[in-house]
């Protein structure tokens, strides 16, 4: 797999063995062969992922985290199975890049009393589906994409972070 980290803020200190994981686990579980696979994971403070989420989305604050799909996958019926990514000319397919906040990560994770590591596997895995078309806009492509996470979530021994 071809996973490229890049640390913004050094408070995270096991990023890239978070995000290894949780970016092959869910790529096996969606089907996808992870060597195959090129995915960007930015590890930064709030201070950039509000820079970023404000150039990105229109809104100026912190968020958890934030993902660019490389090519639009969502299916067009609520509820569908998102469109399969495709290889580039070299045969690697690119899926795309996901920022994380430490700072809001940190507090979500303290907020719930669930532990860091396990909510960062979380998010990693939330953004990743989001690079393969997953979302959670409507209702019934929500309770797809949460029910997705609970699975993949499960095969890395963490608990369904939705039944609290």
């Amino acid at each position: 797999m071809n996973l490229e980290i890049t640390i913004e803020d050094p408070r995270w200190l096991d990023l890239e063995g978070l995000s290894r994981k949780a970016v092959t686990t869910t790529l096996r579980h969606c089907g996808l062969d992870p060597e195959f696979c090129e995915v960007s994971v930015l590890g930064c403070g709030d201070a950039r992922i509000s820079e970023l989420n404000s150039e990105f989305r229109g809104k100026p604050a912190p968020t958890n985290v934030l993902s660019w799909p490389a090519e639009d996958l969502a299916a067009v019926a609520p509820g569908g199975s998102p469109a399969r990514p495709t290889a580039d000319f070299t045969g690697e397919t690119p899926l795309g890049d996901i920022a994380i906040s430490y700072d809001t990560c940190k507090r979500e994770a303290e907020n719930a009393g669930k532990a860091m590591k396990d909510h960062v596997a979380h998010l990693i895995v939330h953004g990743v589906l989001h690079l393969l078309g997953y979302d959670h806009i409507r209702d019934l492509d929500a309770t797809l994409m949460e029910r997705t996470e609970v699975e993949i979530l499960g095969k890395m021994g963490i608990d369904d972070p939705y039944n609290v």
